[in-house]
């Protein structure tokens, strides 16, 4: 254990961080599991004698001192519970929710280092490309910050900015989570459920997306030519020779945020109408484009002064294979006509039912759950039904079924929950569903295009000729190991590791309890002989000797209390 205490540590970049992390875990109380990993030995010896006897603070449910510990460690575990609060699947609802309520709000980083950054990445002095900067910026987030500027022209433009060594810190952080999920599979087997080692490569892969400007100018300009000539959406123009991995610039687009009722009633729009071409844009990404902005909050969103709506922050987008866009259209269609069967073949053929599963079982009894659901649904107007309740109910069923949900579908799940509470604050009778009835029959009516047919049966004969031609070569490589007796099966004995690891804890105590058994032996034999100086009349080798037998004793027996297994 010890060895592979040493090997982690050579891993990580900065000790110091790991302590960090492993300090706020144990104060919010999750010493247990800090002790199952044996991450509490990167702390100082000192630091551990005081620590067993400190109370961790446990006046929160789990959940709740789980989110407040990610928020105390910073931008990387802020953003991790950001993307798990999309993932009620992997981690349940209840985690889920509570991490819905982490804000990526922090202090602004000076101005003086937005001047760096722009001298650096763009090898000139910000007022030769700029003539003016606001140093107060607009917003700021644990990733970036903007600020209002004007071009040399006078046209309003907004930049945003890189934290300083923001990506050196997320990169340190995702090295130590990758470590902390790995040793969470092999000391405690029972979270391999929740494929830790899953959640940090997806995270990863999400965040460094998101740090580079590039790929997000990439989607920006995407979603600019599918826009081009839209009467009612408008994306702002990029400005490419300003442009870097760490900043962007973007023309500002004026107007108000779509939450804001008093301003938009202000300006004389008609909310309905504007509720209305939202929904109706977000549609057309979802079933026409098969690409979507995944960040639809209010603060992204704005209603122009000609009644427009513009769109910002393009850096999380979500994409839909054709097959998964023709799915969706199936089961909207499905639940219109109350076509349960359908509806459940069409969660099949979206890959959300694993190969562990029980067809013929799940069939019955998710058909149940989902009648039991959607039947009082339709004694209800469209305007009565609560969309995110649907929803919300949809996943829950889905986790029940042990169902295995892609992230995309759950982004576009968590735009659709954020879209519907926008529209209905607009105008409380919101018709969500209806709006997206004509793109699903539009996609079920190109299903019969000679053109998608053709498509279809093409990569089916690639499949088929792929098949025919491999097939012979693996039975005949099946066949040859068979014959020299070089078939091996491979058996993974589940828990085995958990019960040796216990054993050998459990043998290290015992262990433990004789040195301190042999001390307390020691020191009496030494009292008794009286040899050496005294104090209080009692021999000092002796006094010494019961004193570290006591010091080891209590440590060994709050550690046993620590670990619930007295």
């Amino acid at each position: 254990m010890l060895l592979e205490l040493l090997r982690i540590k050579r891993t990580y970049r900065n000790i110091n961080r790991v302590r960090q992390i492993v300090n706020v875990f144990l104060k919010h109380g999750f010493g247990q599991i800090i002790e199952q990993l044996n991450l509490h030995r990167v702390l100082p010896f000192r630091k551990r004698l005081k620590l067993l006897g400190a109370k961790p603070d446990l006046g929160h449910a789990v959940a709740e001192r789980l989110r407040i510990a990610f928020g105390e460690l910073g931008p990387s575990f802020i953003k991790l519970a950001q993307l798990l609060s999309s993932r009620p699947d992997l981690i349940t609802k209840t985690f889920a929710d509570e991490f819905k309520k982490l804000q990526d709000e922090v202090p602004p980083f000076p101005f003086e280092e937005v001047r760096r950054i722009i001298k650096e990445d763009m090898g000139r002095e910000p007022e030769i490309l700029f003539n003016y900067i606001d140093p107060h910026p607009v917003a700021a987030a644990s990733i970036a910050q903007v600020h209002y500027a004007t071009l040399k022209d006078d046209t309003p433009v907004v930049i945003k900015i890189q934290r300083p060594n923001i990506k050196d810190i997320i990169e340190t952080d995702i090295t130590i989570m990758k470590a902390i999920a790995n040793l969470l599979v092999k000391y405690i087997p029972e979270t391999e459920l929740f494929n830790p080692p899953g959640i940090v490569e997806e995270f990863a892969r999400t965040i460094r997306k998101e740090l580079d400007f590039t790929e997000e100018a990439k989607n920006m300009c995407r979603f600019r030519r599918n826009f081009s000539g839209h009467p009612h959406i408008y994306i702002p123009k990029l400005y490419p020779h300003l442009l870097s991995k760490r900043m962007i610039v973007m023309e500002r687009i004026e107007g108000v945020r779509i939450d804001d009722i008093e301003a938009i009633t202000r300006m004389g729009h008609d909310r309905t109408e504007l509720a209305k071409k939202g929904v109706d844009a977000y549609f057309k990404m979802f079933l026409e484009d098969v690409f979507f902005h995944a960040d639809p909050h209010p603060g992204n969103i704005f209603v122009m002064p000609d009644g427009r709506i513009g769109l910002v922050d393009f850096g999380i987008v979500g994409w839909l294979t054709p097959d998964i866009m023709e799915s969706i259209a199936q089961a909207l269609i499905a639940l219109v006509k109350k076509d349960f069967d359908s509806l459940i073949e069409q969660y099949i053929a979206l890959g959300l039912v694993t190969e562990e599963v029980d067809l013929e079982s799940f069939k019955r009894e998710f058909k149940a759950d989902i009648i039991d659901f959607l039947i009082p649904l339709y004694d209800m107007t469209i305007s009565e039904i609560n969309i995110a309740q649907y929803l919300d109910t949809l996943i829950h069923i889905a986790i029940k079924h042990k169902l295995k949900i892609p992230s995309d579908l759950l982004l576009l799940n968590k735009c659709m929950l954020i879209l519907d509470n926008i529209g209905r604050e607009l105008d409380p009778n919101f018709n969500f569903i209806s709006i997206a009835e004509p793109y699903a029959s539009k996609i079920i009516r190109s299903r019969y295009n000679p053109k998608r047919l053709y498509e279809k049966m093409q990569k089916q004969v690639n499949e088929l000729s792929t098949l025919t031609v491999n097939t012979p070569k693996q039975m005949s490589m099946l066949l040859r190991k068979a014959l020299k007796e070089d078939l091996h099966l491979k058996i993974t004995p589940i828990g085995l590791d958990r019960l040796i690891r216990d054993i050998d804890r459990s043998t290290n105590r015992i262990a433990f309890s004789i040195v301190v058994a042999a001390i307390i032996l020691s020191s009496a034999i030494l009292t008794l002989t009286g040899t050496g100086g005294k104090v209080f009349d009692i021999p000092l080798l002796g006094l010494g000797g019961f004193i570290i037998a006591f010091i080891l004793g209590f440590w060994l027996l709050i550690s046993i209390i620590r670990s619930g297994r007295l």
